[in-house]
């Protein structure tokens, strides 16, 4: 008995030493004011810069500062504002708002010159690599970012409005992707199947409708790819009105995207984890956030206040009012 006491102590100790480790706080003589302090705002705007003042350094990540839209909910808490706002500024050509490639509905928002800065980075990186075609960013530039502000555009589009620089060659599509400007438009949709294994096409149209795709055209041609491919499902043996999910990439349509984010949404990922971890092995899954904001993770190059924000603009976290101060508590689902 005593030593299973003893065990169960160990185990207790262990956590608690792994505590430490993800909750080692960062340093007092950070500039910034707290999140506590700065946690709520009445316009879009005044929020963006704030964030972004309050983007995390990353080391041997070459990245521009940028924004989620769930952290935006998180702090101004009409959303209908939020996206009525951000859609405003988009189209006076202040930023920019991407859709991530994180298997979620997570869009990053990046303000034009931050984006344009980023363009101009990965572009001395390959003239320093001697790389031909280069020619093809300042096209991008030009004559996409300027007219094209939505989230996505097809390869016909793009091709057209690439030429107005030049003579476009095939290659030079190729070296946008390879540099991280775009990315292939991938679709997960959920394929519900009948008692005669027919699939729902109104669930699959209402997927569609939220692929995040602007223009009507883009939607239906993204549907009729949809449908082609499951011509294939009643070649599959599913069972009486089971659910199966397919990704799609349209090999015709792309995402515009931001160099060099890979690696730092591996880490937006981890530390969704990490700090939702942290917070459910606590008796009552709550923590002060004075407390909270302080804690460092391990698991993501992005700090906590980034990961606060997020969560509770996503709904995973909630705020609570007290007299000591504000309490982060992980919301019931």
């Amino acid at each position: 008995m005593n030593q299973i006491s003893e065990s169960s102590k160990g185990r207790k100790r262990l956590r608690e030493e792994e505590e430490e480790v993800i909750g080692t706080e960062t340093s007092d003589t950070d500039p910034t004011p707290s999140l506590e302090e700065s946690l709520t705002f009445s316009d879009t705007l005044v929020a963006l810069r704030i964030i972004r003042a309050q983007f995390p350094h990353i080391d041997k990540v070459s990245i521009q500062p940028f924004i989620l839209r769930s952290q935006l909910y998180s702090c101004v808490k009409d959303r209908t504002q939020v996206d009525r706002e951000l859609e405003s500024l988009r189209r006076e050509k202040l930023l920019r708002v991407f859709k991530l490639n994180t298997g979620q509905d997570d869009h990053a928002i990046m303000f034009l010159d931050d984006y344009m800065s980023q363009i101009e980075r990965v572009v001395k990186r390959m003239k320093e690599k001697k790389q031909s075609g280069l020619e093809v960013f300042e096209w991008f530039r030009t004559h996409v970012i300027d007219v094209k502000l939505e989230p996505s555009i097809d390869h016909q589009e793009l091709c057209g409005l690439l030429s107005h620089g030049g003579k476009l060659k095939d290659e030079q599509i190729s070296l946008l992707i390879n540099a991280g400007l775009l990315d292939y438009c991938e679709n997960t949709f959920m394929l519900h199947v009948n008692e005669q294994n027919q699939v729902n096409l109104g669930v699959v149209e209402a997927e569609v409708s939220k692929s995040g795709l602007s223009d009507i055209g883009g939607r239906n041609d993204l549907l009729g790819a949809v449908v082609d491919d499951i011509s294939k499902v009643e070649f599959v043996a599913l069972s009486e009105g089971s659910n199966e999910t397919r990704q799609l990439i349209d090999p015709n349509m792309y995402w515009f995207a931001v160099p060099n984010i890979g690696s730092v949404l591996k880490g937006l990922s981890q530390g969704r984890k990490e700090l939702l971890s942290l917070l459910n092995r606590r008796r009552y899954k709550e923590m002060m956030l004075a407390n909270l904001e302080k804690k460092r993770l391990r698991l993501s190059t992005l700090d906590i206040r980034f990961h606060l924000r997020d969560l509770i603009g996503s709904g995973h976290l909630k705020t609570v009012n007290t007299p000591t101060g504000l309490i982060v508590r992980v919301s019931k689902d």
